[in-house]
C-alpha cells in the first residue's frame, strides 16, 4: 500500500494550484473541475497532491494543525526563500538549536515544514 494522494482543502483555490504546481514542479492529472484538481509528478513518482475548493476560509488551527506536508531538502534554505518568493510565509515561532525544519504556510494558511535532509547540510537556517 502506498499514498496515492495528499488532499488539501482550500479557499484560495486559483491561488493553491499555482502555489503548489511551482512550488513541487507537479502538473495537471486532468484539468481542475468545480473546484478539484490533482496535481501530479510528471515523472509519474510519488504522491499525487489533490486540492479541493472550500466555500469558506479555514479558522485558525492554533499552535498545531492535525495533517500536512513534510518537504525533504538538500538545500533548506534555498527551498525556503523559493518557496516564500512564490507566495509562502514563515509561520512565526522559536525554533530549537537542534530541529531541522523550517514551518511554511501555503497561499491559504496551510502549514507546512521544509526539511533538512539528514547528510546534506548546505548552511540551512532555523530562525
Amino acid at each position: 500500500m502506498e499514498i496515492g494522494s495528499i488532499v488539501v482543502r482550500c479557499y484560495e483555490f486559483d491561488e493553491m494550484v499555482a502555489f503548489w504546481s511551482e512550488a513541487l514542479g507537479y502538473v495537471y492529472r486532468e484539468p481542475a473541475e468545480d473546484g478539484w484538481v490533482i496535481l501530479r509528478d510528471p515523472e509519474g513518482r510519488g504522491s499525487n497532491l489533490s486540492l479541493d475548493r472550500v466555500p469558506e476560509p479555514l479558522e485558525q488551527l492554533g499552535e498545531t494543525s492535525r495533517v500536512h506536508l513534510d518537504l525533504y531538502a538538500a538545500d533548506q534554505a534555498g527551498e525556503v526563500e523559493r518557496l516564500i518568493g512564490i507566495g509562502a510565509t514563515r509561520y512565526p515561532r522559536k525554533y530549537h538549536p537542534d530541529e531541522d525544519f523550517i514551518v511554511l504556510e501555503d497561499p491559504d494558511g496551510n502549514r507546512f515544514c521544509v526539511v533538512q535532509i539528514p547528510g546534506e547540510d548546505t548552511g540551512s537556517e532555523t530562525t
